[in-house]
């Protein structure tokens, strides 16, 4: 018999696609990722029949002629949630929620099913991982649902889509894709071709039947979703749980949104009877930090549209080795590096033979140019031993000629460090002129980092 033609080669991994196979993938430097897809030996059913069959009256609309009405959007009574959904659940719309395994995205969905069903919305809650017995005891240690909450457990995309059809609920939860499949799709649940054709078939019911899905991903150890970069693309929002599932505290990125921005985070707080919004995430962060001590600085970031305070950990110490040690954690290790040689070079403090260890405490993941200046400050203060006063606030970029560059929303800034009590702050020269009401707290301007480091 002839053999199978091959369509392409994926990896498990990263979900890149490629002609013919590699023992390590180009894209994640993986070993043994790469998996052979045959070819289908069943014709598929062309996803575009589901869309002609729901919506046969297709026609042109002027783009003047389209209202933007309120009730396009549905709240979900989670303020966390809603900003970074941009303030709710468009009607129609696919959202793809990624994060670790045990972090809670079941347990956010469900409570959010909770909150849409007590306000009478037709809620359909299906899973192909757990049974219902299972669900039902997930339930009830979040309470008691007042309103009708429908669930299904079922992993056939065929049965699934008939049962949408017929009942059209509002809002439907996926969870997870990697367990559904397609009859047609010649491939195991959680291949790569099952993933992206049930996706796609998800999409089509979503825009046809104007449904609300939500579809749960796993992802991979380097914390992306699994299957094709493709998927990602396909969905009109992708939202990472990101936190340690030892700590008490979850972090709700956006990642891509396309009725809202991509900046904003959700703070949670996971109890035992489920995941507890956080208003103050900044007075959170803060909680239990050191008073006093040398390495120890807050700095204030802007996560979309909310002031973010954080707490900047740094110690320096002797090497005892050839080559000095650095390590970073929360934020990016060259970064950590290029500020040190800004250090060496600008500033006349030698670490060259000194190991580095700079952490954002709390577990957060920070890219911001902002926290510059607070980890410079930091590193200083542990090198000298010299603490930095616990009711100042730092933030502000350095450049590589040493210069203390201005950062975005200063004002912002200022009042949240004004409304937690912080009576100093350090700041960018150039942000002066942007300021306005500065009577309630000291500002400190500072144009280099020398003149940064002659404040210790």
């Amino acid at each position: 018999m002839a053999k199978a033609k091959t369509t392409a080669f994926f990896c498990k991994e990263c979900g890149n696609e490629y002609s013919k196979w590699f023992g390590q993938c180009p894209s994640c430097k993986s070993w043994n990722t790469l998996v052979e897809q045959p070819a289908q030996t069943k014709k598929s059913t062309s996803t575009r029949g589901i869309v002609s069959a729901i919506n046969t009256d297709a026609k042109i609309v002027p783009l003047k002629s389209i209202d933007l009405e309120e009730k396009d959007r549905i709240s979900t009574d989670m303020k966390e949630l809603d900003r970074v959904l941009g303030g709710g659940i468009v009607q129609g719309s696919l959202c793809l929620l990624g994060g670790d395994p045990g972090i809670g995205k079941s347990t956010l969905l469900l409570q959010m099913c909770y909150n849409l069903a007590n306000k009478n919305i037709k809620v359909l809650y299906i899973s192909g991982e757990e049974s219902l017995k299972q669900i039902k005891l997930r339930a009830d240690r979040i309470g008691e649902c007042k309103g009708e909450l429908n669930v299904l457990c079922e992993t056939n995309l065929n049965n699934i889509e008939n049962v949408l059809t017929e009942h059209k609920p509002e809002l439907v939860i996926i969870d997870s894709i990697q367990t559904m499949f397609k009859e047609e799709v010649n491939a195991a649940p959680g291949s790569i071709s099952q993933v992206r054709e049930s996706t796609q078939t998800l999409l089509q019911l979503a825009k046809g039947l104007n449904i609300s899905i939500f579809i749960v991903g796993h992802v991979t150890k380097e914390g992306v979703v699994a299957g094709p970069r493709m998927l990602e693309h396909m969905v009109d929002t992708v939202l990472y749980f990101e936190g340690d599932r030892y700590a008490s505290y979850r972090l709700l990125r956006g990642v891509k949104n396309r009725f809202g921005s991509t900046n904003e985070i959700g703070v949670f707080e996971m109890q035992e009877k489920g995941l507890v919004e956080v208003p103050n995430p900044s007075e959170y962060m803060l909680n239990g930090r050191p008073e006093d001590s040398s390495g120890s600085v807050v700095v204030c970031l802007m996560e979309g549209t909310r002031p973010l305070m954080v707490e900047i950990q740094a110690l320096v110490c002797d090497s005892n080795f050839g080559m000095a040690r650095r390590t970073a954690a929360g934020m990016d290790y060259n970064r950590v590096n290029l500020l040190m040689a800004v250090l060496e070079k600008r500033a006349g403090i030698h670490l060259s033979g000194s190991d580095a260890y700079v952490n954002i405490a709390g577990g957060i993941k920070v890219n911001e140019p902002a926290l510059d200046l607070g980890v410079v400050l930091a590193l200083v203060s542990s090198f000298k031993n010299k603490a930095i006063d616990s009711k100042t606030v730092i933030f502000g970029e350095v450049g590589l000629s040493g210069e203390v560059r201005a950062v975005s929303q200063v004002q912002q800034r200022i009042n949240e460090a004004i409304k937690l009590g912080f009576e100093n702050v350090i700041l960018p020269m150039v942000c002066l002129k942007n300021i306005k009401n500065s009577d309630r707290i000291n500002l400190i301007a500072v144009g280099n980092v020398n003149d940064a480091i002659k404040l210790l």
